[in-house]
């Protein structure tokens, strides 16, 4: 799956690789909870619109991303947040190679 290991830092920048023309993704985590997962997507490349269960957090690592959410864009840069509403119409474009991390937190989760 990956060398992703507990209680040891890493750069997600360093994890996962631009692939020409392509898109790349990583599953750090994945379970009953949600799922945190490392993308790298390389300049003219899309995720066609689409809609997610739970809340998902953006968090561009590395170049910029045009998210379009309910029909209007967004351009996110390294270093920024942007949070998806769950159940919200969403699509992301690649203007350049850039890279993301999304944490997805189901809402049915209780802490005991």
């Amino acid at each position: 799956m990956t060398n992703f290991v507990k209680g040891k830092a890493i750069n997600p920048n360093e994890v996962v690789a631009y692939q020409d023309g392509g898109i790349v993704s990583m599953e750090l985590l994945h379970n009953e909870s949600g799922s945190i997962t490392l993308f790298a997507i390389a300049r003219g490349q899309q995720l066609s619109p689409h809609s997610a269960p739970f809340d998902a957090l953006v968090q561009v690592t590395d170049g910029e991303m045009v998210m379009t959410l309910d029909n209007v864009e967004h351009v996110v840069k390294a270093g920024e947040l942007f949070m998806i509403p769950s159940g919200r119409i969403h699509s992301v474009r690649a203007d350049m190679n850039f890279k993301m991390l999304i944490t997805m937190i189901s809402r049915t989760t209780s802490i005991k």
